[in-house]
């Protein structure tokens, strides 16, 4: 369901903003530090309960402000679902629809969005937690008992590790592999039908991109050969020692090989970013394709990094989505971008629509 309007407000820079988006293509532009990517963040804000700039709800809420808000409208079958989103240092009141929501997950679900901004580059360079939390976007809108299991598994990883640190008995400690192996290989089993799903994808697009062979593979986070329950018994020694549950699809990882390498080691900067944009492109025809969903796309100031040729091709890539897209950009015009149905033009977080560009 596409993001009809927003309002936000005490967020970054933006004191109040009410915006009404283009189902299809909203454009942002204005000057750097004028604060498009602070409503794209806002936007991002209302389907993860986070920024993708800072996971701390603190550093978003405007200075001066005590807290934030952010309401979005979303298309529906018969009328607008409404999300809205009360933040303040320590405390989250989230509704859909009118309802307290019981967790996060259900912003997800409710509002799937991705962005693609000019720090992505981190997801292939940074280490795998990144690259987990961005997978598991993924699974958890195709695979229904995912969060179920996932949660399950961070209970138990967390009373293993807590007895683990206490030195506490083996029995006691090791009481908890049984529901740590059962929930750990249900959720990788989900891990690894996305990972199928979605590894042609990225290879397809991310040649399109930057070229060479490329091919995606998931590492369970304990040693192939083996199941969970035995790589758990192998590593129990290693784990009472550092005091923590060493191996796990808590240490899974996406892997993204160039040519037999690890792609992070053979592709500059700009080649990583066009790189996980492959995956956040490929992630949203998979969530098309499996759920019948379309989700909302944001585009921070695409051309940062990229010369034109790449940027082309990787607009191109972004035309084949049959997703909402909101770009941001300092100039009007965008090399590929198409014509918007929204213009915004924005200075000191002021948004005003940009008439003379919605006349052309």
């Amino acid at each position: 369901m596409p993001l009809l309007a927003v309002q936000v407000e005490d967020f970054r820079c933006i004191r109040r903003a009410d915006l009404q988006l283009d189902s299809k293509l909203t454009l942002i532009t204005g000057p750097n530090g004028a604060g498009k990517t602070s409503l794209l963040e806002a936007i991002f804000f209302l389907g993860r309960g986070r920024s993708f700039r800072s996971r701390q709800v603190e550093r978003v809420i405007r200075s001066g402000a005590s807290g934030l808000t952010v309401i979005g409208h979303l298309a529906g079958e018969v009328r607008p679902l409404v999300i809205g989103i009360h933040a303040r240092p320590g405390n989250m009141d989230a509704r859909i629809g009118g309802k307290e929501i019981g967790s996060l997950a259900e912003l997800a679900l409710a509002f799937p969005v991705q962005v693609i901004d000019p720090n992505l580059h981190k997801l292939i360079e940074e280490g795998p937690a990144t690259r987990r939390r961005s997978m598991d976007w993924g699974v958890f809108h195709v695979e229904p008992g995912f969060a179920r299991e996932w949660q399950r598994y961070q209970r138990a990883l967390k009373q293993r590790n807590a007895a683990l640190r206490a030195a506490q008995a083996a029995a006691t400690t090791r009481a908890w592999d049984g529901e740590l192996s059962n929930s750990g290989e249900l959720l990788t089993a989900a891990r690894e039908r996305y990972v199928e799903q979605l590894g042609p994808w990225v290879e397809r697009i991310a040649h399109s991109l930057i070229g060479g062979e490329i091919t995606l593979s998931l590492a369970r986070g304990w040693p192939a050969g083996s199941s969970l329950p035995e790589a758990l018994a192998d590593a129990w020694s290693r784990d009472t020692r550092l005091g923590v549950t060493t191996i796990g699809p808590h240490r899974a990882d996406l892997r993204l090989r160039m040519e037999g390498h690890l792609a992070r080691d053979r592709v500059s900067r700009g080649q990583q970013k066009l790189l996980a944009a492959a995956i956040v492109i490929a992630q949203l025809h998979c969530l098309r394709r499996q759920t019948g969903r379309s989700g909302t796309l944001l585009l921070d100031d695409p051309a940062a990094e990229l010369d034109v040729g790449r940027l082309q091709v990787l607009m191109d890539q972004i035309a084949d989505l049959d997703t909402q897209l909101i770009v941001t950009a300092t100039s009007p015009r965008v090399e590929g971008l198409a014509r918007p149905g929204s213009v915004f033009h924005v200075e000191q977080g002021q948004f005003d629509p940009d008439a003379i560009m919605l006349r052309r």
